[in-house]
């Protein structure tokens, strides 16, 4: 039986930093680790860190693309 993981994105398109986690299927401190490194999903910071369905969208794109063992461009 799979697990049901409900994700709540605001009006606007925008998610907190654990439903994107949740989204992506990563950890949160995956996605702040990334966020250091400058390799992630664009994000916002407005007092707290958000991500836009479409940059996190977008984003799994990209990666998808690439083999396991390439370097981004």
């Amino acid at each position: 039986m799979q697990k049901v993981i409900e994700i709540e994105i605001f009006p606007d398109g925008r998610m907190d930093v654990a439903n994107a986690s949740d989204y992506l299927g990563l950890s949160q401190k995956t996605l702040a680790m990334m966020r250091c490194q400058g390799t992630g999903p664009k994000y916002i910071k407005r007092g707290r860190i958000f991500y836009f369905k479409e940059d996190l969208d977008a984003w799994i794109m990209e990666e998808g693309k690439r083999s396991s063992t390439a370097k981004g461009a």
